[in-house]
This record gives structure tokens, C-alpha cells and sequence, in this order.
């Protein structure tokens, strides 16, 4: 899996060095380094999303405040199917 977070001038304002910290943190957490490659990459002209995030090329919008719950809810979720 691929997630890459914008980091871009509109997206940095709205926290995306935050999300990046707690996607950085919750990976290795889960050990998941194996599985998710994480990248950044400069503006990718959604700027009216958020701070965006692409996982697997599809578009998230994401904010500090919701880093956590994306991560459990598109990355975690992705890889363990749904018992």
C-alpha cells in the first residue's frame, strides 16, 4: 500500500507535517513498515480538500485531528479484511 501525503504550501498550513508525524508514528506502531510505503509530495492541486492524502491513488482529506481515526479506518481497515 502507498499513502502519500501532500505537503504542499495550502495543505502544510492545515497540519499536513501533523498527519505526517502520526502516519510515520501509527506505522511503526503497528509494524506495518513492510506493507505501507509513506511519501510526500508537493501540491497536488486539491487544495480546497484539506490536508490530502492519497492511499493506493485515491484521494482523502485529512486533519490532525482526524490522522488517527484515517489511520485505523483507511490504512488498518485496508489490510485486515473484515472478519
Amino acid at each position: 500500500m502507498t499513502v502519500t501525503v501532500c505537503l504542499g504550501s495550502s495543505c502544510h498550513v492545515k497540519g499536513s507535517h501533523y498527519v505526517l508525524e502520526e502516519l510515520q508514528k501509527s506505522i511503526k506502531e503497528h509494524r506495518l513498515e513492510d506493507q505501507v510505503q509513506l511519501a510526500g509530495t508537493f501540491c497536488t492541486g486539491h487544495c480546497q480538500e484539506g490536508v490530502c492524502v492519497f492511499v493506493d491513488g485515491e484521494l482523502c482529506s485529512v486533519s490532525p485531528e482526524t490522522a488517527s481515526q484515517f489511520f485505523q479506518e483507511q490504512i488498518l481497515g485496508r489490510l485486515q479484511p473484515a472478519q
